[in-house]
């Protein structure tokens, strides 16, 4: 088999005629000719002169590939060299672009620059040769780019009577795609509402030779739609924003030639506004989902438990955060941080209760929302405060504290907890409930003068939904003495001293008289019988004998002896003591009253509701007080 190498083609010989060989031709006849020989005047028109063979002296540098997107513009660069035979300067020289199977001679190429040859009609007014073929371009440019125009092409070179060449060899092929270019939009990140604004619209061309398409833009910030054919490969639009044209579109459109085909890019309108749509939200734990709590002003949680609050708000250009409580800023955000502004307080105590302010602030204005946080907790460190005798001086007093009081002071007490919300307080005594002194705060108990009734236990109870505590103490009353108009303690004393020493001297002569009496019942009696006095004070003793009592009674009258075996009788003495007073320093006038004691014996059962009572006993040494 014999070949022609072709360009796009591929031809084999006839088989020669069977026991005839070439070699074994005979000379001087007629040969047949071969069958590539005889398809060679067919195939000149198609493959053009000077194109079976790559003549070393022809070629053309392209881009092997060009792909453009479906309605665009491509530029095809090209260059090519040819020998300089048949031709001069003058001469002009023609260029063709056909489309890959196409005679040359006959068939109408898609871009040249010979006016006498018919173009494609499918190409006409598209594809354009730019390049001068005299001066070795044959660069290529495709407007309006169809799915049609895929296809291998070539180019021919004409040139004087002999320059007649096809460059099979260095095609190239064009892709066309789908359009996905868009125009680029350039536009301020933040409009100022009221404040004119420049947009620019940019769709990139491949190359200068390409023409403009026509922009238009739509919007509803745009009344009515602005439609403007532009001559370039940009166009700019101005406008003015309101503040009701934030997140609002604009678009900008590209149109090409060929109908329905076009580009375009949609922004969204950012126009700048103070903060508004501030919420708060919550969260009890930190795993639970977030939920806006739009209308929220007080927030309960109980001590130690975990609270994160979170600030958002709506605003152009973002807003600063931030977290405020009495003053203090507990958390702040900045304009390029994230949102929202979250504060945690991972176990919540009774100091974090308080105003909570989420504030959000731009340069158009600020606005913010308050959230009170009361931790609730039961009721701690109860304790009672007492004030005694109209004192404004308060001690704190234990569980079981035993209180001594005299009778007929004045008490106070006051019941102190720590709890949220504030505890019920309430007081008892023996289990029965008091009655409060001051009904606004039932945890004071005010006793203006304590009596012994008031003697024993006293509770306060602290009642709480989360836990309840009690505190008790126990009251004492002690007796105290009194005088006209009242004396203090110290000078009740002193009274009880002396009064004590003047009881002492009535027994004296209550002892004098006693003696006198036995003395006389001896003398008739005729019985000289000694007898003694029992102690009449702490840690003394006086007998009552014939010599003794001598120095005590009167001169002439008989010694008193006691009994023999009389019966013991049973004496008791009241004292009574009017107007005490404190001693007087000695430069100070004496008072005009008179004070005196009264002392009162009762023979048998002492009187009722006696105050101070001495029994006495007769013995053989004397009556000794019990």
């Amino acid at each position: 088999m014999v070949t022609v190498p072709l360009p796009g083609f591929l031809l084999e010989e006839f088989p020669s005629p069977p026991g005839r060989p070439r070699s074994q031709m005979v000379p001087g006849q007629a040969q047949p000719q071969s069958p590539e020989m005889l398809l060679l005047p067919l195939l000149l028109p198609v493959l053009g002169a000077g194109s079976l063979n790559k003549d070393p002296s022809y070629s053309l540098q392209v881009q092997r590939r060009v792909t453009v997107q479906e309605g665009l513009c491509v530029m095809v660069p090209c260059n090519f060299s040819y020998p300089r035979d048949g031709w001069n300067e003058s001469t002009a020289a023609y260029g063709y672009w056909f489309k890959e199977g196409t005679n040359t001679n006959t068939g109408a190429p898609v871009a040249t620059n010979n006016p006498s040859r018919e173009v494609e009609m499918s190409t006409r007014g598209r594809f354009q040769l730019t390049g001068d073929p005299g001066k070795g371009s044959c660069s290529l440019v495709i407007r309006d780019a169809q799915r049609e125009d895929e296809a291998q092409y070539f180019f021919r070179v004409e040139r004087g009577s002999r320059v007649r060449y096809n460059f099979r060899n260095d095609w190239f092929v064009l892709e066309v795609t789908a359009l996905t270019q868009k125009p680029d939009v350039f536009i301020p990140e933040t409009l100022e509402p009221g404040q004119p604004v420049t947009v620019i619209c940019v769709f990139n061309w491949a190359s200068e030779e390409c023409p403009a398409p026509s922009f238009s833009w739509t919007g509803t910030a745009l009344t009515p739609r602005r439609t403007r054919p532009s001559t370039t490969h940009f166009s700019v639009l101005s406008f003015t924003p309101s503040p009701q044209d934030h997140d609002t579109d604009l678009t900008c459109h590209v149109d090409f030639s060929r109908k329905g085909v076009s580009a375009q890019r949609t922004v969204r309108l950012r126009v700048a506004y103070a903060p508004r749509d501030l919420i708060i939200i919550i969260s009890r734990d930190n795993t639970s989902a977030l939920k806006p709590q739009e209308n929220l002003t007080h927030l309960e949680a109980r001590k130690g438990q975990f609270l994160r609050l979170l600030c958002a708000a709506d605003s152009q250009p973002p807003a600063t955060l931030s977290w405020v409580l009495q003053g203090r800023v507990l958390a702040l955000s900045h304009p390029w941080g994230p949102r929202p502004l979250g504060l945690e307080l991972p176990g919540v105590k009774a100091g974090d209760s308080g105003r909570y302010i989420c504030r959000a602030e731009n340069r158009l204005g600020s606005q913010q929302r308050d959230l009170d946080l009361s931790v609730q907790y039961p009721p701690e460190n109860l304790r009672v405060m007492v004030s005694q005798a109209n004192r404004t001086v308060l001690e704190n007093l234990g569980n079981g504290t035993s209180l001594p009081v005299l009778e007929g002071q004045s008490l106070r007490l006051v019941c102190v907890t720590h709890s949220s919300p504030p505890a019920r307080l309430s007081w008892t005594q023996g289990g029965q409930i008091l009655s409060p002194s001051q009904p606004s705060d039932p945890g004071i108990l005010e006793l203006p003068r304590v009596q012994m009734e008031h003697e024993g236990e006293f509770t306060c109870h602290a009642q709480h939904p989360l836990g309840s505590q009690h505190i008790s103490l126990s009251l004492s009353v002690h007796w105290k003495l009194q005088r006209g108009g009242g004396v203090g303690l110290g000078a009740a004393l002193g009274a009880g001293v002396t009064a004590l020493l003047a009881l002492c001297s009535c027994l004296v002569i209550f002892r004098i008289k006693t003696c006198r009496k036995e003395a006389r019942k001896r003398a008739a009696a005729e019985q000289d019988v000694p007898s003694t006095l029992g102690p009449v004070s702490q840690g003394q003793q006086h007998e009552c004998s014939a010599g003794s009592s001598q120095d005590h009674l009167p001169p002439g009258a008989a010694t008193p002896t006691p009994g023999q075996g009389e019966e013991q009788e049973v004496y008791y003495a009241s004292l009574s003591f009017q107007g005490l007073r404190l001693r007087e320093p000695e430069d100070q006038e004496a008072p005009s009253s008179t004070e005196y004691s009264e002392i009162k014996i009762h023979k048998g059962q002492p009187p009722r509701g006696l105050g101070f009572g001495l029994q006495f006993e007769k013995e053989t040494s004397g009556m000794v007080p019990k």
